[in-house]
């Protein structure tokens, strides 16, 4: 079993919007002395943000401007990263897009939007840092899935979301088999119900006690509830975790 460098880097794409699963990961990470690679669409968002996570946390952080369903953009931010930080240990594949459009108007531009963003943008993120990780002998990958991949939609967002995410389960299931002689394990968190922007803007508070009549829990998920999940799964103690879906979801889901 690998052991993780004293000085380690966790890459974290869509890491920007204030009240997102990003912004949560890349802050909680940092407070528990994580090096922070940040990689989102605004190059002086990204910048703006790692040097609050540094000053804040007394790490270093470095921003790296990337449409993630963009590979050579993909490769030249991380690239960058590397260059700037410490050793790359971990890497959480928060980026992503919403899509409410009933399936019957969906347009093939829509289509390929999502499955670019959230699926196609996870590999080509993942694909890179794993080279990074293969040479160094350990890592770990993160990459968030959706109640909705598991249960067919039956959230805000509709058919291309889902099935970008089902496809996310997929390749995490593939790629922990394929990367564990490296030491690389590979995970997927399945969220529930989270208060962010991402739900169609800010839920009301009646939006909120609707949704929490679905779960076990009496309310819905915080950003926080994610991030603290991710930040077990890309741990040195969740050596023996792999190719697994965890669902932070209140009970949604359970199969």
């Amino acid at each position: 079993m690998s052991t993780f460098p004293a000085e380690r880097t966790v890459i974290v794409t869509g890491a920007v919007s204030p009240r997102g699963i990003g912004r949560a990961t890349a802050e909680l990470l940092a407070s528990q002395g994580w090096h922070v690679g940040i990689i989102d669409l605004d190059e002086g968002d990204c910048k703006a943000l790692a040097a609050e996570l540094a000053s804040k946390h007394d790490v270093q952080a470095f921003g790296a401007a990337a449409d993630v369903s963009a590979e050579l953009q993909v490769r030249t931010a991380i690239d960058q990263i590397e260059a700037n930080l410490p050793q790359i240990v971990a890497l959480a594949n928060i980026a992503g897009v919403s899509s409410s459009d009933p399936y019957l108007e969906l347009t093939s531009a829509e289509w390929h939007r999502v499955i670019n963003i959230n699926l196609n943008g996870v590999h080509y993120v993942t694909r890179r840092a794993a080279e990074s990780m293969v040479r160094s002998g350990v890592g770990r990958i993160v990459s968030l899935s959706s109640v909705s991949a598991q249960r067919g939609g039956g959230t805000f967002s509709k058919t291309p979301y889902s099935v970008a995410k089902a496809g996310v389960i997929g390749l995490t299931r593939a790629l922990a088999r394929e990367l564990g002689p490296y030491d690389i394990t590979v995970n997927a968190i399945s969220p529930g119900p989270i208060d962010t922007d991402i739900m169609g803007g800010t839920l009301s508070e009646e939006r909120k006690a609707e949704l929490a009549e679905d779960l076990l829990v009496n309310r819905v998920g915080s950003t926080h509830d994610v991030a603290t999940a991710i930040s077990f799964l890309v741990g040195e103690d969740a050596s023996f975790i792999s190719g697994q879906t965890l669902n932070v979801d209140g009970g949604l889901y359970m199969h």
